[in-house]
């Protein structure tokens, strides 16, 4: 009986134990264990966190689209579109769907009351060239099923679809791993069939193809692609992270995220590699960072020369931050890490006394283009010493 009860007490401060933990909120927990991807707005717009570029049973993917809602959710998407293959159905056996609408049917039921986008979509799947694309904002998936690849990808058009080429680099259509334009391609560009480019796709990413996209004008993407659960992929438990699109919409509807894509409004994440136009990346990269307090460090014979700035990150990424501001620091060599949702102290040598200075970063972990990285500056105001 006294076993039974020890037992029972036991259980129940265990039951105590949980409940409080549960019970914490959120803000109290640390930020690593929140999966929710969180970057900030730029001035005039919101950025949406989005992955367009995914598959259920319906195509080759091996979850139902329910799942692919609840992962988005999970993750703190804005918005998704479920692409599955219109040509390629190796389940047809035992899962055949005439109506190539289906799956974005399911998935839209399945996130009714919830704040998520779910955008109507296919994967146009062929050779190379013109390879995979996936179409978006369309009306019919159905319509897009056609002998001729120019004809799907017209039709598509006729649709008000965003189209954009999947995995340019993908090496089973490209051996040598490099996204390359062929007459096809830039048919498609000069005809407004090819909108956006995949510079990202699953754990790939193409220097060759952000060139392309910098030089033909077309939306930088950047997809999971995913198949299997994106949990066990991008190994969330352990603090991976889904790549993603973020596109920085006037507000959060399905026509304005679609505006912003046709005006390659959108930067990509990608394990922990921010990549894009620097229009829109300087400014996110702005607002991610900011410095929250600044003093002179002070000895017992008064105040140093050495100014102690503590830089605050409100983003994912980890920012890693090259000095060029022409000080040296005192506490660390010329680069530093702004980890996510944290703070670094960065202790300056201003060679004088001074009320306020700048300081200069190159950010080694955003790319432009290929081989180069945005610069940023932030304005550091020494408080007043104590008296």
């Amino acid at each position: 009986m006294k076993e039974y009860r020890s037992s029972s007490i036991i259980a129940l401060l265990l039951w105590t134990a949980i409940t409080l933990l549960l019970s914490i909120p959120a803000s109290a927990h640390d930020h690593s264990h929140d999966r929710k991807i969180e970057f900030p707005d730029i001035p005039g717009y919101r950025t949406l966190k989005c992955d367009f570029h995914q598959h259920s049973v319906f195509s080759d993917g091996y979850v139902w689209p329910n799942i692919r809602v609840m992962e988005a959710l999970e993750d703190g998407l804005d918005a998704i579109s479920i692409t599955d293959h219109l040509e390629y159905q190796p389940h047809k056996e035992d899962i055949p769907h005439p109506d190539r609408n289906r799956s974005y049917q399911i998935a839209l039921k399945a996130a009714e009351g919830k704040d998520l986008i779910v955008v109507l979509g296919a994967e146009i799947t062929r050779k190379m060239p013109p390879g995979h694309a996936n179409a978006i904002f369309i009306s019919d998936a159905n319509k897009l099923l056609a002998d001729s690849a120019m004809v799907a990808f017209r039709e598509a058009r006729n649709q008000g679809a965003f189209i954009f080429w999947n995995h340019p680099n993908w090496i089973a259509q490209r051996p040598d791993g490099i996204a390359t334009l062929t007459d096809m391609h830039r048919m498609l560009i000069k005809e407004g069939l090819l909108n956006g480019i995949e510079i990202v796709n699953d754990v790939t990413y193409s220097e060759e193809a952000l060139q392309i996209a910098l030089d033909h004008h077309l939306t930088i993407m950047g997809t999971s692609d995913i198949h299997g659960l994106v949990d066990w992929r991008y190994k969330i438990p352990e603090g991976g992270h889904r790549p993603v699109t973020l596109v920085f919409a006037k507000e959060k509807s399905e026509a304005a995220l679609k505006d912003a894509l046709l005006a390659g409004r959108t930067v990509v994440w990608f394990d922990n590699i921010l990549a894009g136009r620097s229009e829109y990346l300087t400014p996110l990269i702005e607002q991610s960072l900011t410095v929250k307090n600044a003093k002179t460090l002070q000895t017992s014979r008064g105040p140093s020369i050495v100014q102690a700035v503590t830089i605050e990150n409100n983003s994912d990424a980890d920012y890693i931050l090259e000095n060029l501001s022409g000080y040296s620091l005192h506490s660390a060599s010329d680069v530093l890490t702004i980890p996510a949702h944290d703070t670094t102290l960065a202790e300056v040598k201003t060679v004088e006394q001074v009320t306020a200075f700048d300081l200069r970063f190159r950010v080694l972990n955003a790319v432009t283009a290929p081989g180069q990285h945005p610069e940023v500056v932030l304005k550091v105001v020494i408080a007043e010493a104590e008296k």
